[in-house]
This record gives structure tokens, C-alpha cells and sequence, in this order.
């Protein structure tokens, strides 16, 4: 069964599916999460309801917006003259003169005196009847004494219109409003009251009889008349039970979706469709010809059912899955997820075991991009078994290893011959080329899904082989390809004053905040999405300096700041100005207050954001920035680039890979390796700038026994001294004696093992390394004890220093870049891989106190023993 055979079958309301589907309706429109607003049969919903308002924003204005704007048409036309004249909106809903509501959106007045009678005055509040008496007797008489006077008159009872909740007018049995529509339809089955009526009948006491050309026609058009139309009300009368239950329920559900507007007006619309059709269910209801933003509200009420309707084996045997089924709805995707292009009923069966078994796990992907990897690679292997093997492969237990291999080598043909997919399409239905990328995609989820089947025991149930399974390879990874920072020339270019005020005013006329991104993200080198969602409240001052508070985890937590240059801190307070009074447009001039600023954003969207929390879209800045770049004719350039560039301009003044990971927000230093180039190739793979004392200080490093404690992050830090210009390169290390670094002659006769002055730098591991092995060999072949001992004494501060080095490296986590670092005189090569060191005193120091901390747990572990 398909899901659109599921969605659109016609419940016979005999059916115990119905009565189910309303009983469990019924219990959740009562329950105590659903707006008791919703629960009536006529909706009336206030004006200034945070999901349906529906009042004009101008102040005391009275009446009702029109469609998206949130303006009524008579202001929404005096707006758009003064926007032209250079009008702000603010001043405009501040200042512009409000409207009375239109007489046909005045919800009805009964008479005072009667109280079940429509008045016929809407100022005096009196009927035909009452009013009549009052015109007649209105001579000097005061009104309130000659309502005292009165008595009310006998009702007419409702209007007979089904839909309808008016008090009749006459003994027609119909409202003002109705009575006026049958007139103009007609007047269909001729209904009329007999010549006076209201002498013979009414005046007289009796009830004035009702004649008709045909009974029949005027009852059905009673009941096929639409409802009176009043602003902020839905009219659910002469639903179905079910349908009325639906839309109670799907208008209280839009509530917790963010970014869609709904007319009441097109929900009226529905709701007389639905009457029209005389459906049982919403699902029953045809809308293809409808306008799109209709059937926008169909699809999403249709969501907001088949999450209570259909379980999850339903929608397993349907032949799609419900992301919200398990708690997840991933970024700008919709619930349901189709599977029906895998044809073989076991093959899809297991993709949705393992999609739902990826959304059940803790680890669940934070997008939804694993759904389309595992379909698609799903689709390729189905299409083809459909066209090899026997019987289409619907039946896995006659699949066998050699099937898989032709599969496996019929994707790597195309991959090689260039040809499309079997499966995949792109735009327009287009068939998309079989790529490397596509084809890692395919080998890679296909093996995924049938491991799954595998381990789950799912293989051995279908009578899958399992050489069919162990037959699908390995695709491999990706390879890590990272941009290439700006050039000089383009770098330039893009920061030019010039060119930045073409890029607000040509590509952003409306001022949405295009060049302030842009410009936070050259400054700061922030992620593009970083800049984008940043939060109204991100600005701070901490000890006088300008901090940016933004998400660095990529999953919503600002809790992250770093240090901005002041022009760019006065450029996002100015953005916040414009947010504000953005803001205050949209709500009839009031300011967000304190917790709306917490979630406000600083670049909203304009579309469907009321509330301002949902900001601009990746995509709209990207297609802005490209066309920018396009017209400058730089070439081809993205926005990440400059990020790249700012790692490498913090790596050419000195900074370390630890600083620039830090404040890029990179989970490792490779990961800011990709970051940190040099456009000359000058630089491929950089070593801390890490020197220790030599051999020669007083305490040259660590004890040589017992295990290496790497120095935590800020000890390491700690000891840093930049000596870039204070240092001579010398054999194994460098020379801080400063007549050495003038230009002098050493001394001490270059004997830098024994010197103060000698330090080591992370580049000389490995030839320090080689040097303690070579000591260690010429000792172990020593002629006896006493020669050997000398031999290792003499060595004893060399190592320690040694140790000390690589103490250092391993608190900074750089221990197995600097071992892989094998040149015999890198400074040869290298320009700043040695400016920063550790005096021997500072390393010694170091040393001396964690062999103190660790002789003092073994006398405590004694003591316990």
C-alpha cells in the first residue's frame, strides 16, 4: 500500500477506524495541551493571538489584515506611498490614522430589550419592532425611561442556515445577512410570508404561517449556504464529527511550527470546501484546484494527522518513514521520508530498519543527509537487481555473491566511462553522472545497510546469502580537499570600501545586514552560518574590550566569544538598532522586551518570522555573495575563503596551530592544519614553536626515570618565550647567548651541549632522539659496569633535557607532529618553527616539581600498603 493510498482512503464513518480516529481526536482536543480556544465549534480567536493574529498593526486601528501583510488594504495602500516618499515603517504604524471596522465585519448586535432578536439599528441596539416604537414615541420621551417601558418581543428562533449561529430576523427563519443571500440567490424554492403578516399574524399574537414554492429547495439551500465571514473566526459548522475534530486539532498542532503563517481566511476556505465535498476525513478532501498556499495548509494539516493516524509499521509497510515518529525533525526537511523508489519489498524493509535504528540511537546525525545517502545507494542496488537478476531480486534468498560483484563492477564502469546513475536524478528529472563520489555513496551505505542486516539477524529470516552481503566493498573517504586562502589581489578586492557599498546596495537594496556579515565574517573568521545566526544580544564588553558571543558547536549553544576589533563592534550595534526597529514595525512600534531580545535574531528573516527568531538562510547569503563576486569578475570564489586566509595571516605572525585551532573553533589540529596555508607553499605541515633548555642548564628537564607526565595545556603555555629575535640556529638547537646573536665569536669554543645559553626546539626531536640511542649503545658496550656508569652519568642531563622537550611537546599535544618532523637541519628549510622556547631554569623547574608530586604519591601509596 502506498503512502498516498493510505493518506487518501475514504474512512466509512461505520468503521471502527473512524470512530477510533475521533475518539482519539476528541481526547487530545480535551486534554489540558490544547488551547481550549480550539475546542469550540466556532472559533473565535483574539486578536492579538501569538499564532493567528489578525488585527491591522497600526495603533487602535480596527480592522483585519489583509492575506500575508500585516497591514489592512486601506493602510497597506498608504504605506506603500509613503515608503516611496522614504517613510520609516515605525513612525508610520505609530502615526497613521486608524480605521472603524467595515459594517460587514462587525460581528452581529441583538436587542437590548429582546435579547434574542438581531438589531435592527446597530447604535440604538434595537429591533425592527422596538425601534419603530421608539421612532414613534421619541417625543420628548428619554430613552433610558422608555426602555424601562418595554417588554422583549418572542423570538424567531435561529437562523435555519445550517452553518449559521444569527438570530432570525423574521419568521422566515432567517439572519439579516442570509436573508439578503437568498434574496440575491433567487430566492430558491420561493419562501415567502404571507401579506400582512405582521398585522394578521404577528401584532395579533399568532404565529405568522411560512409559505413555499417548493419546502425541499429552500432547506437545501439552508444547508449548503456558506457561513457569515467575521475577522478572528473559523466556522466549523456542518462538518462531519471527524473532519470538525481535524481542524481543531491541526490549528492547535501549527502552533509549535515556527516560520508558517496561517490565514484564518484560508482556513474558511477549507473548512466550506470540506462542507462542500461533504468529506468524513481532511485526507478525503480534493484541493487540486485550490491556490498553492492552500494546499500549503492542507499538506501541513495532513502531517500533523498522519503522525496520530499511522504508526510506524504502517508507514514501514506504506513504504515511507516519519522522522517525528522518533523524536527527530531535522532542519528545514519534512517528516515524512519516501523509500518507495526501492522496489524490492525486503530491500526497503531494511532501509527503513536502518534509518530507523541510525534515528533511535543516541547518536543520531544532527541533519538528515544519512536519509538520502542510504536511499539512494538503496535505489542504485534495486534498480539494477531489477534489471539482472532473476525475477527483479524480489526474492533475496535466490541472490547470490557473483550478483553483488556484476552490481559492484557495473558502478565502477560508469564511474570510469562517465556515465549516469541508474537510480539518481538531479534537476528536472535529469539523470546525474556516476562520480567517485558517487560511487564511495553507493558502496559505502549499501555495505551499511546489509551489514545492519547482518548483525540484526534480519539476513538469516529473508534467506539472504551471506557472500551476496560481504560481497559490497569498502568505498573509502573522501579526500580532505581544503580551499586555498584569498589571493592578494582578490583579498584586496573584497574588502575594497567601493565594492563593499556596491555589495549593500546593489545585492542587499532592503538592507537585510549582507555587507555586516560579510564583514564580521573578514574580521573574525567565523563560519558563514556563525555570522549569520547570531542572536540580537551577541555584543558584550569585557574589561573594555569588544567580545562577539556566537555558536561554535553548530548546535545551538552561544556560549562561545571572542575578541572583536572595535570597528566591526560598532557596525553589529548598529545592526542591532535596525534589528530592533524591525522589529518594532512588526508589532505596532512596541521594543522587543528582555526575553524576545534573547531570542531575537540579529539578521531576521522577513518571511514568515513574526517573532524575528528564525534568521536569514545560508542560501540567501550565498546566492548574494556569489553574484557579487561574479560582477567584480574575480573568478570563482566562495565566502569560507576567508576564513582560511585568516588562519594564515594568524600563522604568519607568529601564532601557534593550539591558538589558531582555538579561535577558529576547530576540534583538532589537523582539522586547523587545513586552515593554516601559506599561498607560496612555503609552510605544508608546522611544528609548535617550541624550544627547551639544553643540556647545559643546571636541571636540564625531567628525571630520567619513571613514566612521562606530559605538562598540562597551561603549563605549557606558561613556559612559552618568544626569542625570534634574540637567537642564532646552531647544531641540534639554537644559541640565545647575545654576543653569539650579534655576530660575535662563542666563548665557550661552540661547546652548546654543555651551555646555559643552548636551547632545543621541537624540530631537533628527532635528532636528540638519535642521540640518546647512540649514547645507549656505546654504554651497553662498554667493557664493564664502572665505564658503562660513567658513560650514562655523562649522558644524564642530555636526557633529561630530552625528556623535558618532549614533556613539553605532549602537553601542547604535538609529540607525534615533531616525530614525524625527520630533517638533519630543518632550520635550513623552516623560517619560524623555532620563535618560541623554555629557558632551562623554567623546564628544570617544571621537571623538579612533577618529580616531586609523583615521590610523594609513591610515599603515600607505601603508607596505605
Amino acid at each position: 500500500m502506498t503512502h498516498l493510498e493510505l493518506a487518501s482512503r475514504q474512512p466509512d464513518p461505520r468503521r471502527r477506524e473512524v470512530r477510533d480516529r475521533l475518539e482519539l481526536l476528541t481526547a487530545l482536543i480535551s486534554g489540558p495541551d490544547c488551547d481550549p480556544v480550539f475546542s469550540k465549534e466556532i472559533i473565535t480567536i483574539p486578536a492579538d493571538h501569538p499564532v493567528y493574529p489578525w488585527f491591522c498593526s497600526v495603533l487602535a486601528c480596527e480592522r483585519p489584515r489583509h492575506s500575508r501583510a500585516d497591514l489592512c488594504p486601506e493602510h497597506g495602500k498608504q504605506w506603500r506611498v509613503a515608503r516611496e516618499e522614504g517613510a520609516d515603517r515605525g513612525n508610520f504604524v505609530r502615526t497613521a490614522e486608524p480605521l472603524q471596522p467595515r459594517p460587514a465585519t462587525i460581528a452581529s448586535v441583538v436587542c437590548r430589550i429582546c435579547r434574542t432578536r438581531p438589531a435592527f439599528n446597530r447604535e440604538l441596539a434595537l429591533c425592527q419592532r422596538h425601534r419603530n416604537q421608539w421612532v414613534r414615541s421619541a417625543n420628548g420621551t428619554a430613552f433610558e425611561r422608555w426602555l424601562d417601558s418595554q417588554s422583549p418581543y418572542v423570538s424567531y428562533g435561529q437562523c435555519k442556515v445550517t452553518v449559521c449561529d444569527e438570530f432570525a430576523e423574521s419568521a422566515l427563519g432567517l439572519c439579516t445577512v442570509h436573508a439578503d443571500r437568498y434574496r440575491r440567490a433567487g430566492s430558491p424554492g420561493q419562501a415567502r410570508l404571507p401579506a400582512g403578516s405582521f398585522v394578521s399574524y404577528e401584532k395579533a399574537g399568532r404565529d405568522v404561517p411560512v409559505e413555499y414554492a417548493d419546502q425541499a429547495v429552500f432547506l437545501r439551500w439552508c444547508a449548503t449556504a456558506q457561513a457569515l465571514r467575521q475577522s478572528g473566526q473559523v466556522n466549523l459548522r456542518g462538518l462531519r464529527p471527524l473532519a470538525r475534530a481535524e481542524f481543531q486539532w491541526s490549528l492547535h498542532a501549527h502552533e509549535y511550527v515556527r516560520g508558517r503563517w496561517w490565514n484564518l481566511a484560508w482556513i474558511q476556505d477549507l473548512v466550506d470546501l470540506c462542507r462542500e465535498q461533504a468529506v468524513n476525513s481532511l485526507l478525503e478532501a480534493d484541493v487540486t484546484g485550490v491556490r498553492a498556499d492552500h494546499r500549503a495548509v492542507v499538506h501541513e494539516m495532513e502531517t500533523h494527522l498522519r503522525l496520530l493516524y499511522v504508526t510506524p509499521a504502517e508507514t514501514k509497510k506504506a513504504g515511507f518513514i516519519e522522522t517525528e515518529h522518533f523524536g527527530h525533525r531535522f532542519p528545514t526537511r519534512s517528516s515524512r521520508f519516501d523509500l518507495t523508489r526501492i522496489t524490492q519489498r525486503w530491500l526497503r524493509d531494511l532501509a527503513w530498519e536502518y534509518l530507523a535504528d541510525r534515528m533511535r540511537s543516541p547518536q543520531c546525525p544532527r541533519t538528515g543527509f544519512f536519509l538520502d545517502h542510504a536511499t539512494r545507494a538503496c535505489a542504485e542496488l534495486s534498480t539494477f537487481l531489477e534489471l539482472v537478476a532473476t525475477g527483479g531480486g524480489h526474492d533475496p534468498a535466490q541472490l547470490q555473491a557473483d550478483q553483488m560483484q556484476q552490481f559492484v563492477a557495473d558502478v565502477r564502469r560508469r564511474e570510469s566511462k562517465g556515465l549516469p546513475s541508474l537510480a539518481r536524478r538531479g534537476a528536472h528529472d535529469r539523470p546525474v553522472i556516476m562520480s567517485a563520489s558517487a560511487r564511495r555513496e553507493v558502496f559505502n551505505h549499501c555495505r551499511r545497510v546489509l551489514r545492519f542486516a547482518l548483525d540484526s539477524g534480519e539476513a538469516d529470516l529473508l534467506g539472504l546469502e551471506r557472500g551476496f552481503i560481504t560481497a559490497v566493498p569498502y568505498g573509502g573517504v573522501a579526500p580532505k580537499r581544503s580551499r586555498h586562502p584569498f589571493p592578494d589581489e582578490v583579498a584586496q578586492a573584497v574588502v575594497d570600501e567601493t565594492n563593499l557599498r556596491r555589495l549593500g546596495e546593489a545585492h542587499d537594496p532592503q538592507d537585510r545586514g549582507l555587507r555586516d556579515m560579510w564583514e564580521t565574517i573578514v574580521a573574525t573568521g567565523r563560519r558563514a552560518s556563525e555570522v549569520i545566526e547570531l542572536k540580537l544580544e551577541c555584543l558584550d564588553r569585557y574589561n573594555k574590550l569588544p567580545m562577539l558571543w556566537h555558536d561554535q558547536t553548530k548546535v545551538g549553544n552561544y556560549d562561545e566569544a571572542i575578541r572583536i576589533p572595535e570597528p566591526v563592534y560598532v557596525m553589529l550595534q548598529g545592526r542591532q538598532r535596525k534589528t530592533r526597529a524591525w522589529f518594532a514595525e512588526r508589532h505596532s512600534g512596541r521594543y522587543p522586551t528582555a526575553t524576545e531580545r534573547a531570542a531575537l535574531a540579529l539578521f531576521p528573516s522577513p518571511v514568515c518570522n513574526p517573532e524575528g527568531q528564525t534568521p536569514l538562510s545560508y542560501t540567501w547569503f550565498n546566492s548574494k555573495f556569489r553574484q557579487w563576486i561574479q560582477d567584480l569578475e574575480l573568478g570563482k570564489y566562495v565566502a569560507h575563503q576567508a576564513r582560511h586566509i585568516l588562519a594564515t595571516r594568524l600563522l604568519r605572525h607568529g601564532a601557534t596551530l593550539s591558538h589558531i585551532r582555538r579561535y577558529l573553533g576547530q576540534v583538532s589540529d589537523r582539522m586547523a592544519e587545513h586552515y593554516a596555508k601559506v599561498a607560496v607553499s612555503e609552510i605544508e605541515d608546522v611544528l609548535q614553536h617550541i624550544w627547551v633548555a639544553g643540556p647545559g642548564a643546571p636541571n636540564p628537564g625531567a628525571l630520567l626515570s619513571g613514566p612521562i607526565a606530559p605538562l598540562d595545556r597551561h603549563q605549557a603555555e606558561a613556559l612559552a618565550l618568544d626569542l625570534s629575535r634574540r637567537s642564532t640556529p646552531a647544531l641540534g638547537g639554537f644559541c640565545t647567548l647575545q654576543p653569539v646573536v650579534d655576530g660575535g665569536a662563542c666563548p665557550f669554543n661552540l661547546d652548546c651541549e654543555n651551555c646555559d645559553k643552548f636551547v632545543m626546539s621541537g624540530a631537533d626531536l628527532l635528532y636528540w632522539r638519535r642521540k640518546r640511542e647512540h649514547w645507549g649503545s656505546v654504554a651497553e658496550r662498554a667493557p664493564d659496569d664502572r665505564t658503562a656508569d660513567y658513560l650514562h652519568e655523562l649522558f644524564a642531563p642530555t636526557a633529561k633535557a630530552i625528556d623535558g622537550l618532549e614533556r613539553a611537546l605532549a602537553g601542547l599535544g604535538l609529540l607525534e607532529d615533531a616525530l614525524a618532523l625527520d630533517l638533519r637541519r630543518p632550520q635550513d628549510y623552516f623560517e619560524r618553527l623555532w620563535n618560541i622556547g623554555f629557558k632551562a631554569t623554567d623546564l628544570a623547574a617544571a621537571a623538579d616539581d612533577t618529580a616531586e608530586h609523583d615521590d610523594e604519591g609513591d610515599a603515600e601509596e607505601r603508607q596505605s600498603a
